[in-house]
């Protein structure tokens, strides 16, 4: 998934995209809410993570206008606000989930999966196509039962295959979802990545075929 974090405290910041990427996220950071509005010009997210008490801006104004962004993504707020008036205010403006600080990072992704299974960017329960099984909640993904080992940006593509099969997807597609605008990588590292996941998935009736000159194509085998 693609994400980004607005918030102005560097520690905390640093600390949620760390935690976040360990998930196998692609996360941008924004400082402030004129760099939010610099990503979010350029860049299509599955969700943000939006501090209120941002240094130039209010974060009230910037989830005003992610409302007027078509498709508007999903906005968890982070705020040390914790009065039940700022809550129901953001909530009135178009926040999808409020978390107050201090927090534990062990709830900000779960409240973070439970945002984007609501919204769809997350499939919520097993998946089985065939002798695959995918689960997007355990992250785990298995070939006749057995465990696939797979690194955080294979779990990652694999995800993203999943929610986008049967649609051919491109190779700067891919990228965005996987890398931050900070990663400095070209489309040979998808060639790479996608070339990983295909040895792994080489016995599974779930297979990426590659469309020429468009991208890929994730397709599940026909069922006798």
């Amino acid at each position: 998934m693609r994400l980004l974090v607005v918030e102005d405290t560097e520690d905390l910041a640093r600390a949620i995209r760390r935690y976040l990427a360990d998930q196998g996220h692609a996360v941008d950071l924004a400082m402030n809410a004129a760099e939010a509005r610099d990503y979010l010009a350029v860049t299509v997210y599955d969700a943000v993570l939006l501090d209120l008490g941002l240094p130039d801006d209010s974060g009230s104004r910037v989830l005003e206008d992610l409302r007027r962004h078509d498709p508007a993504p999903p906005v968890l707020i982070i705020s040390a606000r914790s009065g039940l008036d700022d809550k129901l205010r953001h909530f009135a403006l178009g926040a999808d989930d409020y978390l107050t600080k201090p927090f534990d990072l062990r709830e900000l992704d779960a409240r973070l999966h439970a945002l984007l299974r609501r919204h769809g960017g997350l499939g919520g329960g097993v998946q089985r196509m065939g002798n695959f099984t995918f689960d997007g909640t355990a992250k785990r993904a298995m070939v006749k039962d057995v465990p696939l080992d797979l690194g955080r940006r294979e779990f990652a593509l694999l995800a993203y295959f999943v929610a986008s099969r049967n649609r051919i997807v491109s190779k700067e597609q891919i990228l965005e979802q996987l890398f931050s605008h900070e990663e400095e990588v070209g489309l040979n590292a998808v060639e790479l990545y996608v070339s990983r996941l295909r040895r792994k998935l080489e016995d599974s009736d779930f297979s990426i075929r590659t469309i020429r000159g468009l991208g890929y194509v994730a397709e599940v085998a026909p069922q006798r």
